[in-house]
């Protein structure tokens, strides 16, 4: 039995909220390592932003899910933000691979304060480190951070 109903219990869409979002890949596949698809991905992140819905804080493509720090806009709910951004990737991906992919839900912290965002976005920028995917963060490519310091 899923227990993705469970994910939904209390959420709460705050206009000019932050929000620590997951999204997981359909069966914990790696289908996030792949350029091509990662790139697409990123872009659809972005085109949210551009489209005022959200904006974009910290994120880092796992190779089977998605951490995304992202501050709502006070045009849709978190759930809708998120229902959009999984419908558009998963629609380029199953045109390519004819998979699914994205689990059903999604997880949602809602951001309590200034040291809790700034919590939240080390912890998804050091998901790669702490995986054992590389020995230094700026050697994986799919993440960003507005923190970053170029």
């Amino acid at each position: 039995m899923h227990s993705s109903h469970l994910l939904r219990k209390g959420r709460v869409s705050k206009t000019n909220h932050y929000y620590a979002l997951t999204l997981v890949c359909h069966l914990r596949r790696n289908h996030l390592n792949n350029l091509f698809i990662n790139r697409r991905i990123i872009h659809e992140m972005r085109k949210l932003e551009i489209e005022k819905l959200i904006t974009s804080n910290t994120f880092v493509l796992m190779p089977n899910h998605l951490h995304w720090l992202i501050q709502l806009s006070n045009s849709l709910s978190i759930s809708e933000v998120v229902r959009k951004f999984k419908g558009r990737t998963a629609t380029l991906f199953r045109k390519h691979y004819r998979e699914k992919l994205w689990q059903k839900g999604f997880y949602d912290h809602l951001i309590r304060d200034d040291e809790d965002l700034v919590a939240n976005a080390r912890y998804i920028v050091a998901n790669p480190l702490r995986a054992g995917l590389v020995k230094n963060i700026t050697d994986y490519a799919y993440w960003d951070s507005v923190y970053l310091k170029i």
